[in-house]
């Protein structure tokens, strides 16, 4: 789990883990940047993984196991459900394995927690995380979809 002093570092990570899929002049995904990389700001409702390699952080995980960080509306979760939140490996640490590690770490503390399904959601421009997660045996749910028409493509797997 992230400590306290490494917020502002894992946040940073995640930020720019996903920088490559923001285009010009999208304030959406801008403004998303910034929510992501605020770490301390959901620390005490979420469960924060990190992978570190020396001192350094090369990847993190959001781990929902209560309850939504959603900014607004509903926040539960099913009583069986675990949530993967912005799982992002920085850019010079990829094809090591950190995703797939940070993913285990996720597995291993929803058992803990006594959750039975894990769920997480992605975008049509992630097609290297829907492919991992097809990879570990995730299976397609409907598509939430925003009044705006952004859609998040869900997933979900049996936790074993």
């Amino acid at each position: 789990m992230a400590r306290p002093q490494e917020y502002a570092e894992a946040g940073a990570v995640t930020a720019l883990a996903y920088h490559e899929f923001v285009r010009p002049g999208d304030a959406d995904w801008e403004e998303y940047l910034q929510r992501i990389a605020d770490i301390e700001g959901r620390a005490a409702r979420t469960t924060i993984l990190v992978a570190v390699e020396g001192e350094r952080i090369l990847g993190t995980a959001t781990l929902e196991l209560d309850g939504r960080v959603e900014p607004e509306g509903d926040r539960s979760l099913a009583p069986d459900e675990a949530h993967i939140r912005m799982l992002g490996v920085r850019p010079d640490a990829r094809r090591r394995g950190i995703a797939l590690a940070l993913m285990a770490a996720c597995f291993d503390r929803a058992r803990e927690a006594g959750k039975v399904r894990m769920t997480l959601h992605t975008t049509h421009r992630m097609r290297s995380a829907q492919a991992m997660y097809q990879r570990l045996g995730f299976h397609r749910l409907p598509d939430r979809v925003f009044p705006d028409g952004f859609v998040l493509l869900t997933y979900e797997k049996r936790i074993d």
